[in-house]
């Protein structure tokens, strides 16, 4: 990542941004987006469209006994290595 976000082009900004977005930096405060209108509104478009896709979507829980099949899965696997 580039030392002074200050003096970032807005190609290096935008290319920068899935980083950013992974890490959970909060955006709006990130020195680019002081001086410019493009990237923020940007920014601002990413953001509505990632709320809608969470409307879409909405979070279920897995079933309990997921966990323990997933559990049962990675020990069926080391024990089969191990016998090989």
């Amino acid at each position: 990542m580039i030392d002074c976000p200050e003096t970032l082009s807005c190609e290096q900004f935008q290319s920068q941004l899935p980083e950013l977005i992974g890490s959970g930096a909060v955006l709006a405060e990130h020195a680019h987006l002081r001086h410019c209108e493009l990237c923020k509104a940007l920014l601002a478009d990413l953001e509505a469209i990632a709320e809608a896709a969470r409307q879409l979507l909405p979070i279920v829980d897995p079933p309990e006994e997921l966990w323990e099949q997933i559990e049962s899965a990675i020990k069926g696997e080391r024990e089969s290595s191990d016998k090989t």
